[in-house]
């Protein structure tokens, strides 16, 4: 599950992807696929969440691990297990690291 709480020490990777027409659920479809493959060998990882934009043309993916170091190991298995190269494939990304630093609920 995210963990959407300031000052919690998880990083977040929010990664906006731009797709081809047509192209969403191929990109999720591989996307699912990298976040399982991490769930299952990377110490250290937390959660991904996908989300599609209504106009068809862009995938947000927001995963979670419990810190800085625990990513480079999530990018070092995407990297080392070519799920990069295979994103590179399906769409253009615009990564960003990020630390939650405030939060608002009903």
């Amino acid at each position: 599950m995210p963990i959407i709480r300031a000052n919690s020490g998880a990083i977040t990777q929010i990664n906006v992807f731009t797709v081809p027409e047509g192209g969403q659920q191929a990109l999720i479809g591989l996307l699912r696929e990298a976040a399982t493959s991490c769930r299952a060998a990377v110490p250290g990882w937390l959660s991904a969440s996908l989300h599609r934009s209504l106009d068809g043309r862009r995938v947000v993916n927001y995963a979670q691990a419990e810190d800085e170091q625990a990513m480079r190991r999530v990018f070092e298995h995407l990297r080392d297990n070519g799920f990069l190269d295979r994103n590179r494939t399906l769409g253009v990304a615009e990564p960003g690291l990020y630390q939650v630093t405030w939060t608002a609920e009903r």
